[in-house]
């Protein structure tokens, strides 16, 4: 996948940021909201579209656009670098295919230790009974 030509299809919103920083806060935009359609996108394949929907399904609303916020830092220019690595980050996870499970025998000496558990509990529990015979 080409990732320079994905971040050219980003597309950014910039709105006031609560949290630290006095005055300055309430006149600043510097909080990014980073949008890309990933239905539209001409960068990924169909292949690696399927795979981005599938694996960031949490992060991808209705329309199909992947939306990230970043308010980290005071500074609008460093919000925005941030939020384009972090995007980077989660595109490049989404692309990894996922290993198959390879499917295990359980060991047998993990079946005499459950097994050797259950008749130790089951002494202890035997060793509570009340004899009412006697």
């Amino acid at each position: 996948m080409n990732l320079e030509g994905v971040i050219g299809e980003l597309t950014f919103k910039f709105s006031r940021s609560g949290g630290a920083g006095g005055q300055h806060v309430n006149k600043v935009s510097s909080k990014v909201l980073l949008q890309w359609d990933v239905a539209l996108s001409t960068a990924a394949s169909v292949e690696e579209k399927a795979m981005i929907f599938t694996a960031l399904a949490n992060r991808i609303n209705k329309e199909g656009i992947l939306q990230l916020e970043c308010d980290i830092d005071r500074s609008q220019i460093r919000n925005k670098e941030i939020a384009i690595d972090r995007f980077k980050r989660i595109v490049e996870g989404a692309l990894v295919p996922e290993k198959p499970r390879k499917k295990t025998k359980t060991p047998y000496s993990s079946v005499l230790k459950r097994l050797d558990r259950k008749k130790q509990q089951s002494q202890l529990k035997a060793s509570r009974k009340k004899n009412f015979d006697e």
